[in-house]
């Protein structure tokens, strides 16, 4: 992702420009260094309830050296040493293998005269082991900044599950949650007590290129999208949004903007979220006993989970989980889930000779501190079987040495899955290239019914290790063939053909975020048949008779110095039931570019006609 960007700047006047000189950001990027932290006086803020403290058990648990346990009776400069020696590794560690996961006790941690501020850097996961957010409270701040002047690499680091009172100084912007982020790095069910900002602004030039909000709740400071070029926001609270640039949207949020689409305007809001199943997550019990709580479906929601109580759903004991660590063959870990067992992967990268077979239904496979799962003999990394009510969440799939079909699989077919108790993937990140060379030809292929997809980034790497046209190959990001399957954060870059492939009847995304394969050597090289420049980003096939598609954009940069043109970003059937709203393209820099957004409906985006954006509200 170390790219131009027509973005808009920080400060008070969010104006669109062009004209910045790619080879200086990327360079920027690059120069990954520890940002210092600091702390300093705020005023108090009223700390919500929680539970009591407990003793959890880290050791019993076995969940490893790299994953790290806090609870409240431990000092604040205690856990600020822990902290930052964890980030001064991490913030500048993009493709390394160390992996980390920071969880925090229920209790109270720092206070308004002395806050908890840190840092989160690559593959860190920071979480509270409340059963309700409310439970594990932070007074200080726990903060993205920018790497070389941008946030464009921020990518793989996820918090969740607790409150932040917002307290300190770490960073000019003051005593604010700076969450500056780009792909891959998910903000869940966090209640944010005091200013919050997407983008940080303490250097330049700030470009921050689209991040993931689920269940949380903001409040007494609003939220500055700054530099954010797409963002999506889902059953949340708001209590302000500043801006948007491209491509803003907001599925069953309450106090979201109001929905304004073309003519320049950003936003495209749903009132509410048609369906939707939260992500698994780690708590202890009140006698300090590890649990995993599963949340259930839930239909036409509005707002987070747990705003009024509980989240929906059952929990179930440690016990129940097979703890992987990265020693571990596949064939062990298959033995377990043979038995039945839930799938808990600790920290680390899991080198994979066979896939990882899931055939029980409502098996739950959980990442803790985004654990990485390499097919290293052209396999599947995971299967699943045509079985109800699976749930992976948080991890990395990254291709192996040798092609794999897909690097994850759900379903073997159209008559697997249930609406009453969906498939879910969620906080699932796909690389193909970037870390270690590697190739697939699909990242995910969705076959089951009903499967929800809650955030993925599928990634074709632009730059790292094993990069190039012949070297890093993948076809497309996410191929859906199951039937009514909803997606929430697709981000999808640079595979060599069409980025989605959507087979499936009644299917619905909200939200997608694409660019085109950078390095195209040549258009020949690049046709999706003899009339057809290039491959359209997003494709609904002809046999499809339902789908919608919400706040969609693609992206265009060719930079091998010949023109490269697709045809379309979007390729659609033309039948009423299929309705696409608020499309969008983009010409970044380059040459060649985009001639219609969606079949030949929607303006150029193109080096001739270079505009910021050009917009289709709805089509047909």
């Amino acid at each position: 992702m170390t790219k131009p960007r027509d973005t808009q700047s920080a400060g008070l006047h969010y104006g669109r420009r062009r004209g910045w000189d790619r080879p200086a950001i990327v360079a920027a990027a690059a120069a990954l260094a520890a940002a210092t932290l600091a702390a300093g006086a705020a005023s108090a803020l009223a700390a919500p309830r929680h539970a009591a403290p407990t003793k959890a058990d880290a050791a019993k648990a076995n969940f490893g050296p790299n994953v790290k346990i806090f609870n409240p009776t431990m000092s604040v400069s205690q856990i600020q040493s822990t902290v930052n020696s964890i980030a001064n590794q991490q913030v500048g560690n993009q493709f390394g293998t160390q992996r980390y996961a920071l969880l925090f006790e229920p209790g109270t941690y720092g206070s308004p005269s002395n806050p908890l501020d840190f840092q989160v850097g690559y593959y860190t996961e920071v979480a509270g082991l409340g059963a309700s957010p409310r439970d594990t409270v932070i007074y200080g701040a726990i903060d993205s900044f920018n790497q070389g002047g941008t946030a464009l690499v921020n990518f793989w680091r996820s918090v969740s599950n607790l409150t932040i009172n917002v307290a300190g100084s770490p960073s000019c912007q003051g005593a604010t949650e700076v969450w500056a982020v780009s792909q891959a790095a998910p903000m869940r069910r966090v209640q944010v007590n005091g200013n919050a900002t997407f983008q940080d602004s303490c250097s330049s030039p700030g470009y921050s290129s689209g991040g993931f909000v689920a269940d949380s709740v903001f409040t007494g400071g609003g939220v500055t999208n700054g530099s954010q070029q797409q963002f999506i926001v889902r059953n949340s609270n708001l209590d302000g949004w500043s801006n948007g640039v491209w491509n803003q949207v907001f599925s069953g949020d309450n106090g979201a903007p109001a929905q304004s689409f073309g003519s320049g305007n950003p936003y495209t809001t749903l009132a509410s979220s048609p369906v939707t199943e939260e992500s698994p997550f780690l708590y202890t019990g009140s006698n300090g006993s590890f649990n995993v709580f599963v949340p259930s479906v839930q239909h036409n929601t509005v707002g987070p989970s747990w705003a009024s109580g509980q989240t929906p759903g059952t929990s179930r004991p440690l016990s129940d989980f097979f703890i992987a660590t990265p020693s571990d063959s596949a064939a062990t870990i298959n033995a377990a889930l043979n038995k039945g067992k839930d799938l808990l992967l600790t920290p680390g990268v899991y080198s994979l000779g066979e896939a990882l077979n899931v055939t029980h239904a409502d098996t739950v496979v959980l990442g803790l501190g985004f654990p990485t799962l390499v097919p290293s003999a052209g396999n599947i990394a995971v299967a699943v079987s045509n079985v109800a009510g699976v749930r992976l969440s948080g991890m990395i799939f990254d291709a192996g040495p040798k092609n794999s079909g897909a690097l994850l699989k759900v379903g073997t077919g159209p008559a697997g899955g249930s609406a009453t108790d969906p498939d879910l993937v969620s906080d699932a990140f796909f690389r193909i290239g970037g870390a270690t060379a590697g190739m697939a030809t699909d990242a995910l292929v969705v076959d089951s019914s009903n499967t929800i997809i809650d955030d993925i980034w599928a990634w074709r790497a632009d730059h790292g290790s094993g990069v190039g046209w012949n070297s890093n190959v993948s076809h497309s990001g996410l191929v859906v063939n199951g039937n009514n399957v909803t997606a929430y954060g697709l981000f999808i870059e640079h595979n060599e053909k069409t980025q989605v492939v959507w087979n499936g009847q009644g299917g619905t995304d909200i939200f997608f975020q694409d660019e085109m394969p950078y390095d195209v050597p040549s258009q020949s090289a690049w046709m999706e048949n003899a009339a057809t420049d290039g491959y359209p980003a997003f494709k609904v096939a002809p046999k499809v008779t339902s789908f919608q598609g919400y706040g969609m954009g693609s992206y265009c940069f060719f930079n091998q110095g010949v023109d490269i043109f697709a045809s379309r970003a979007f390729e659609s059937p033309n039948t009423p039931g299929v309705a696409w709203h608020d499309l969008l393209t983009v010409f970044l820099t380059g040459s060649g570019g985009i001639d219609h957004v969606i079949n030949n409906t929607g303006g150029s985006a193109t080096s001739a006609n270079p505009d910021t954006g050009v917009d289709v509200v709805s089509y047909p």
